[in-house]
């Protein structure tokens, strides 16, 4: 699998000053993406796609982990997760959602976070230098609004037609002057279970 693998990339965003206030607790966003080689691509449609998942999606996943805990310095101090990935134009949706939807590939991440919720994700197609979107929560709480957070970031040279991106992001704290409540405190007005929070 490294030989896939071109480059690897660590953004590491520290907001100090929000709404022209400082932070409290400054706000750390990483993200780290591996840009690798579409293991489908040139092959016309491939039915059946384990095979190169279980090839590539855990060896990816322990990768991308071990770039996070570095940069957070622990995964203890990690408080939002997500994961994103971008195939190529002439890949399809489908093998971008291969290597991040299996738990052969996000357990790394959730065991060396110690997260019990499910991760964040976006998985879309798009050429060299578009937008990558890793949608974060809390790690352990879905409905802690303070960790709804977005980390957006492009790479000038990829994905090329025939790459794939994968990504991780990671935040330590939420946003700064968070005051919109959380989504118990909604239900409890709308008079809702938080078992059934749409109430059908």
């Amino acid at each position: 699998m490294p030989a896939l693998i071109r480059k690897t990339l660590l953004n590491v965003e520290t907001t100090l000053i929000e709404g022209g206030r400082t932070a409290p607790v400054p706000l750390k966003m990483i993200a780290a993406a591996a840009v690798l080689k579409n293991p489908w691509a040139g092959r016309g449609f491939v039915e059946d796609l384990k095979p190169e998942i279980h090839d590539v999606a855990p060896e990816l996943g322990a990768l991308l982990t071990g770039m996070i805990l570095d940069a957070a310095g622990s995964g203890e101090i990690v408080e939002g997760y997500g994961k994103a990935a971008v195939v190529g134009l002439d890949g399809e949706v489908e093998h971008a959602s291969a290597l991040i939807h299996t738990l052969r590939f996000g357990n790394h991440y959730r065991s060396a976070v110690g997260a019990k919720t499910y991760l964040a994700f976006t998985n879309t197609r798009g050429p060299a230098n578009c937008p990558i979107m890793i949608p974060l929560m809390d790690k352990n709480d879905e409905g802690r609004r303070s960790h709804y957070l977005t980390i957006q970031f492009a790479i000038p040279d990829a994905p090329a037609a025939d790459e794939i991106v994968v990504a991780l992001g990671a935040s330590v704290g939420g946003r700064p002057h968070h005051r919109i409540g959380n989504r118990y405190e909604d239900l409890k007005d709308l008079g809702h279970d938080v078992a059934n929070p749409a109430a059908v």
